[in-house]
């Protein structure tokens, strides 16, 4: 056996070879023809596999299917096809994917409610910036309808093999349980009434989590092969886990100039699968007696929110999801309003927030400290531009384990009001109690009302909505713990689980791996 740890250039290098190299790796199911072709990626011309290369390459997928196996143990069922495609294939796949993606198509929605939160700017366009990004990070892809992977034809054997690896994972990930039937149907429509509020969210907020499931399974086998050459493994090297993950999270996420530009937002959410679906994996495997746990198991029984991820330890404890109610707010909305978006603010959710609003010390506070959190999105009627931010009204409940967090966070969350609106003005008069902040802004009210452990906040709603928006939520917090107290289960309660940024992970995780995910040539892992 080798050692890495005496030699630490000898590493760096490994790493170059395995990690920078894979500009991304993607598991996607098949998109319907594209529509328009995009720009090409770069003026400069690029290489191509000879066909004596490719040959050697595809001799090799035997070969790395069993090491991701053996990894694994995963059982092959059959044996994976594999091709080359040429960058304007991607292109084609690339568009297509935008066009008919059932996540494309929420994330394009939720863009509106992104920036009435101040998550994005508003004069940011998110489609064309992302097509910018994932046009230049796509570099393989395993399709899960023809059960194929997908190889690059201008990256050289070598450096596909690492790729390999990742993508074979998922083709045995398919094999097991069947990826399209494993994740959620179809949910992007518009939930209308109460009961379709339950069914949207118990349909489809349980996907974050199990994009970073599988994205996380991959990128461990992905560590594992390149480990493969000094006999070690993270099972017997966890300590590389986080220098992995700190290099994600570093200076390689500056090198990319577009990504560079992208929104914290963006940046999290692009990340997430890959920097958290690791860390979750690499903790389970740290822990498990059975070394199939990690993998099959997990598939088996797969975490359901971000906070899950986040926290794999509680994930093995089989610790309860913080779950808030949601009463049937439609008679007071829908008068003037039409049903636009709901769903969790999630942990991550959370993390993101208060980095933008109150920096890292924020999310030292708020994360720890998050118990649950749930927005509703809805849109006037009568609004003239049904694009505008000014268009949508929102209200935000989230629940902390102290009282005096939820004041700090009811703090923050209105310091920050000056940034999402313009002509922002505490009006006091309106206030009726010591619970509320009232704020006037180019959009409408701004009501904050701290109860206890409970911040709500309504945007845009006028104050009498607001305040009996308010009432029936925060009312249904106590309801709800009253019950769960007395050993009583409350009806119908509401169970989402990924959060408002789940479409934009999910549909830039099944585009593929960005560069800011690996490690770049002047990184060392020792």
């Amino acid at each position: 056996m080798q050692s890495i740890q005496g030699n630490p250039r000898r590493m760096a290098v490994v790493w170059t070879l395995a990690l920078a190299v894979a500009c991304g790796v993607v598991r996607a199911q098949s998109a319907a023809p594209a529509q328009q072709p995009l720009p090409p990626a770069s003026s400069q011309p690029e290489s191509r596999i000879s066909p004596q290369q490719a040959r050697e390459l595809f001799a090799d997928v035997g070969t790395i299917l069993q090491f991701a196996s053996d990894d694994t143990k995963f059982r092959i069922r059959h044996s994976v096809k594999s091709r080359l495609i040429t960058r304007a294939e991607v292109q084609k796949y690339l568009v297509a994917k935008m066009n008919n993606d059932k996540d494309a198509r929420k994330m394009e929605r939720e863009e509106i409610v992104l920036k009435k939160f101040g998550l994005i700017d508003p004069d940011f366009h998110l489609r064309p910036f992302l097509v910018k990004l994932l046009d230049e990070q796509i570099a393989a892809y395993y399709d899960s309808k023809t059960k194929t992977v997908n190889l690059l034809d201008w990256i050289g054997p070598d450096q596909q093999k690492p790729v390999l690896a990742h993508e074979l994972t998922h083709a045995l990930q398919d094999q097991d349980v069947n990826l399209d039937k494993w994740e959620s149907p179809d949910s992007d429509n518009i939930s209308r009434t109460f009961k379709q509020d339950q069914r949207h969210v118990a349909t489809d907020e349980d996907d974050t989590a199990r994009e970073a499931v599988i994205e996380g399974q991959a990128m461990a086998v992905f560590v594992d092969y390149s480990l493969k050459p000094f006999g070690r493994s993270l099972r017997d090297s966890p300590q590389l886990l986080d220098m992995l993950i700190e290099q994600m999270t570093g200076e390689n996420s500056s090198r990319d100039p577009v990504l560079a530009r992208a929104p914290l937002l963006l940046q999290e959410s692009l990340l997430f699968p890959y920097k958290y679906g690791l860390k979750f994996e690499g903790d389970l495997v740290a822990d498990a007696k059975d070394p199939s746990a990690p993998f099959a198991g997990v598939l088996a029984r797969p975490p359901a929110s971000s906070f899950e991820i986040m926290n794999p330890r509680e994930y093995e404890r089989h610790v309860k999801v913080p779950v808030l109610a949601m009463p049937d707010i439609h008679p007071i909305v829908d008068p003037d309003y039409n049903p636009y978006d709901i769903g969790v603010m999630g942990e991550l959710d959370v993390k993101i927030l208060s980095e933008l609003f109150g920096g890292p010390e924020a999310v030292k506070e708020f994360m720890p400290a998050w118990d649950g959190g749930i927005y509703y999105a809805a849109q006037r009627k009568d609004a003239p531009d049904k694009n505008s931010t000014s268009s949508v009204a929102l209200f935000y409940l989230s629940q902390w384990t102290s009282n005096d967090v939820a004041v700090d966070f009811s703090k923050m969350y209105a310091h920050e009001l000056g940034q999402q609106y313009s002509q922002v003005t505490h009006d006091t008069r309106d206030e009726a109690d010591p619970s509320e902040q009232v704020y006037q802004t180019s959009q409408g009210p701004v009501l904050i009302v701290t109860k206890g452990k409970d911040v709500f906040v309504s945007e845009s709603f006028p104050l009498d909505i607001a305040r009996k928006l308010g009432f029936y939520m925060i009312g249904a917090q106590q309801q709800s713990a009253g019950q769960i107290a007395s050993g009583v289960r409350p009806p119908n309660p509401m169970l989402p689980q990924s959060g408002l940024t789940g479409s934009l992970v999910r549909f830039m995780a099944g585009c593929g791996v960005m560069k800011a995910a690996m490690i770049h040539e002047s990184s060392q892992v020792y």
